[in-house]
């Protein structure tokens, strides 16, 4: 049994050894965290305090979030990642379309500029897939300035109804599904934990 379980692993090593051989490009990348799940601005700031950790320079941009409290922008910000928050709330709160296309638009100015800031290792635009959607950005616009993006700049983009052109520019693509949610059996969100 053992014998075998060294030849499995051996085999499995010799195939990983291959792909980390093959993978000889050095440049930023775009990721996306989409799907129904939640964890997809988690999953992106756990990556911004991974770089922070490795001395690299992170941005945040959160469209849609509003101004309470926000436990990662709070621990990133000590780390002198540079955030921006359209900070209207959730659009079924605000029911403005005008006001939220502005609020966008203002935000969005920040996150082009961020985007063509060759100091920045990584910068995550926390659900801009909603901007998308809802037409108060446009694709193309968000598209160019991905295209145009210092060549060593990573990007993370979150949210849900991730459109297909975004998916199709990205070199890494997450889907969170939902499985089960404390919040579906009643229980509050929680600072710290939701948060």
């Amino acid at each position: 049994m053992s014998d075998r379980h060294q030849q499995r692993q051996q085999r499995l090593k010799e195939q990983v050894d291959a792909r980390i051989a093959a993978a000889t490009e050095t440049r930023g990348i775009v990721m996306v965290f989409t799907g129904n799940g939640k964890g997809k601005t988690t999953a992106a700031f756990g990556t911004a305090l991974r770089a922070c950790g490795h001395g690299k320079k992170a941005a945040a941009v959160q469209f849609i979030k509003g101004e309470w409290p926000n436990g990662e922008r709070n621990l990133l910000a000590q780390h002198d990642v540079e955030f921006h928050v359209m900070a209207t709330g959730f659009t079924w709160e605000t029911q403005s379309r005008e006001t939220d296309t502005l609020a966008c638009q203002r935000v969005w100015q920040q996150a082009r500029r961020l985007l063509a800031d060759a100091t920045l290792d990584l910068v995550i635009l926390d659900e801009i897939t909603y901007m998308v959607t809802m037409n108060y950005l446009e694709l193309d616009e968000l598209l160019q300035s991905l295209q145009q993006r210092p060549a060593r700049q990573s990007v993370i983009i979150t949210g849900r109804g991730c459109h297909r052109r975004l998916l199709d520019i990205a070199d890494t693509v997450t889907e969170m599904r939902p499985i089960k949610h404390a919040f579906d059996a009643g229980i509050q969100a929680q600072q710290g934990i939701d948060w």
